[in-house]
């Protein structure tokens, strides 16, 4: 079968094949590169809706068949990675709707985030749950791998903005997913097509293993491993979408989205707080979280000397003149100064309220409580001086991947999330791991919920490194288990992290995991081998070289 030419006998948008593009579409921000036998520009549903078909019927005479959704590609797990098709959804479904009366607003998912921030500021709205890379992100993306960022201490993360989808299953038909009451749940399950069916086995599925599937849910405040089963059902609400949004594409495609957006607060002011140490962290953090601080988001030393070195990037990524820029930072160095040295880490504490009063009483409660620690800080109140500490944190990741000469970033243990007073005992620990394997490292993440991206540079091209990655893999998520956290708080499980699945969630869950995807997708034609179904030797053949 020539699957260029049956695929444009009935697809409106463009399909392709050459070389660059499919070279392109090998890679996302992750570590892997996996070659696609074809690329989709889907025009509008029916395309997407005729693909899905199309993929089912012929799923029996081609079994490597299936299709993975794509938006920015910036993923850094590999979940938007796939050897068949992948459909960029960002050339043409990507339109953005208007704020409706309940502070809502309805998407496609090929909407690059910062199109959308853009109009919902226009209104004074935004969608607080967005990640660190907000710049390069789409909203497809973002909901598919349930993000979050530094406003999640606060808000929470995506899962908590779904209002309603629309989603296209694996019959080829698209569905309305909203939240269901006990007599709605029972109606639809009373249908007696795909959908009734899947919401029977699937309530059936959730009540005939409760006991299990609560006992699964860890005991962090962010994770983004596994299908969250024990966030569907509640007793009296139903909700496909708290199990669809984080599940990366494999249970089927999201075409809409209805997401509640919240008010921008109007006055904001920063602390920036200087460590000499991490073993103060747990209680600082503490100390601040009773005053609902906005964001509350770390990074340490190494991450600070690469902002130093590379500050004239910096100075243009914050549009401002390089000496003006680093006169900015007069402040920080006379601090420097009285501390003998660089902090070992720097915390941000963003407040916010409508009432800059307030904003102000909250910023003086927060110097009073940290003021038993030892601690130095400094209040930020102009918008240009906390942009340069934001540019750092924000773009640390990016700057590591354009300026590490032959090593590369090598995001595989980027995300764990454990309980704060833990961090700094875990964190000397999972470190070692990193040094007695030889490999560098620096450190950012959102401190309040004990979330953490910890990126080793390393080069790839010797086979000797790459051995590296599964020897670490496994002692550091030992390390997570034995601590009782998450191995993915935010990036989700991709290619990197679904064949350790099993360090968090005994076999009988992962049983109801693989049951869960195949009640969806019993042809296994949604974006096959995350989630369920990975491999340690299907990482270790597709980690990039080049």
């Amino acid at each position: 079968m020539n699957l260029e030419e049956e695929i444009k006998k009935f697809f409106k948008g463009e399909v392709v094949n050459d070389n660059n593009t499919l070279k392109k579409y090998s890679r996302d921000a992750s570590l892997f590169e996996v070659r696609p036998k074809l690329v989709v520009y889907p025009k509008d549903k029916s395309d997407l809706k005729n693909l899905v078909k199309f993929i089912s019927k012929n799923k029996s005479e081609d079994n490597t068949l299936s299709l993975t959704m794509r938006a920015a590609g910036s993923d850094m797990s590999g979940g938007s990675l796939n050897e068949s098709i992948i459909a960029d959804v960002t050339k043409h479904i990507n339109y953005i709707g208007e704020i409706d009366d309940e502070e809502s607003i309805t998407t496609e998912p090929g909407v690059f985030y910062r199109d959308f921030e853009r109009k919902t500021l226009e209104k004074g709205f935004i969608l607080p749950c967005f990640p660190a890379s907000k710049n390069l992100s789409a909203l497809g993306g973002m909901i598919s791998n349930n993000c979050a960022g530094e406003r999640t201490l606060r808000y929470g993360k995506m899962e908590n903005f779904i209002l309603e989808m629309k989603v296209i299953l694996s019959d080829s038909n698209e569905y309305t997913i909203k939240p269901l009451n006990k007599v709605e749940l029972d109606k639809k399950m009373a249908q007696e097509d795909f959908e009734g069916k899947l919401y029977k086995n699937l309530f059936n599925l959730i009540e005939g293993n409760r006991e299990v599937i609560n006992n699964a849910k860890p005991n962090v405040s962010k994770n983004s491993a596994g299908y969250y089963l024990w966030n569907i059902w509640d007793g009296e609400t139903f909700d496909l979408n708290k199990l669809i949004v984080g599940s990366q594409g494999t249970l089927g495609v999201i075409t809409e989205a209805k997401i509640r957006l919240v008010r921008e607060k109007s006055h904001h002011d920063m602390v920036a707080l200087f460590f000499k140490s991490w073993d103060q962290l747990p209680q600082v953090t503490k100390a601040i979280l009773p005053y609902e601080p906005e964001s509350l988001e770390t990074f340490d030393e190494e991450t600070l000397k690469l902002g130093i070195r590379f500050m004239p990037e910096i100075a243009k990524r914050a549009n401002m003149g390089f000496f003006s820029f680093l006169a900015q930072f007069i402040p920080e160095a006379f601090i420097g100064t009285r501390m003998l040295g660089l902090p070992k880490l720097i915390i941000l504490v963003e407040v916010a309220e409508n009432d800059d009063k307030e904003v102000k009483r909250k910023v003086k409660n927060i110097i009073e409580a940290i003021r038993p620690f030892n601690v130095w800080h400094r209040v930020i109140e102009k918008d240009s001086e906390e942009n340069k500490f934001w540019i750092m944190r924000r773009e640390s990741f990016n700057l590591l991947r354009e300026h590490v000469g032959n090593k590369k970033t090598a995001p595989f243990v980027e995300d764990f999330c454990i309980l704060v007073e833990k961090v700094p005992e875990f964190l000397p620990k999972a470190l070692k791991i990193l040094k007695d394997n030889g490999i560098e490292a620096n450190i950012a993440g959102h401190a309040g919920n004990g979330n953490f991206h910890i990126i080793p540079l390393m080069d790839l091209r010797e086979k000797s490194e790459r051995d590296k990655i599964l020897v670490v893999s496994n002692k550091f998520y030992d390390l997570v288990k034995e601590y009782k956290g998450s191995i993915t708080a935010e990036h989700n499980d991709g290619i990197v992290r679904t064949p350790y699945l099993h360090k968090m969630y005994n076999p009988e869950v992962l049983e109801l995991f693989r049951k869960t995807k195949e009640l969806f997708d019993p042809q296994n034609i949604f974006n096959p081998g995350k989630k369920v179904n990975g491999s340690f030797e299907y990482l270790e053949s597709h980690i990039a070289i080049e």
